[in-house]
């Protein structure tokens, strides 16, 4: 399915599709994610097409690339999807979470109907349970 991308993203999930794309850089979606109703509709990820490890590994213009497709991601699902609001991250090493080591960027538009509504990135870290011993 990703036939231009350098290192074939051999970990990528097999119901990915490439949404958008620009020279360095490909936005991806779970089948899943596509349809009405999913917790993470319209969730994806933004991968460059070589590899790299980590975002801190991202040359100049895969960094430009990057936020020039982001931009244009957030316009797609804004149309598509009508969100309140996003998430976007990096996990860089396992022990940040990160379970494929190709970098790639998360996209998840949040709503106000869902559970954990106006819960942000740092609501799972600054819980008691995450208190380092």
């Amino acid at each position: 399915m990703i036939q231009s991308c350098e290192c074939c993203y051999p970990e990528r999930e097999p119901d990915q599709t490439v949404i958008l794309s620009n020279t360095s850089c490909m936005f991806l979606q779970l089948k899943s994610a596509q349809h009405d109703g999913e917790p993470l509709e319209g969730a994806g990820i933004i991968v460059p097409r070589a590899h790299r490890e980590t975002v801190f590994d991202l040359t100049e213009r895969e960094w430009q690339d990057t936020y020039s497709l982001l931009q244009e991601v957030k316009g797609w699902i804004d149309n598509r999807y009508q969100p309140e609001g996003y998430n976007i991250g990096w996990n860089c090493g396992s022990v940040a979470g990160q379970h494929v080591f190709h970098a790639h960027m998360h996209v998840l538009p949040r709503y106000k109907d869902e559970p954990l509504a106006g819960k942000g990135i740092r609501y799972l870290f600054k819980s008691s349970d995450n208190s380092r011993k």
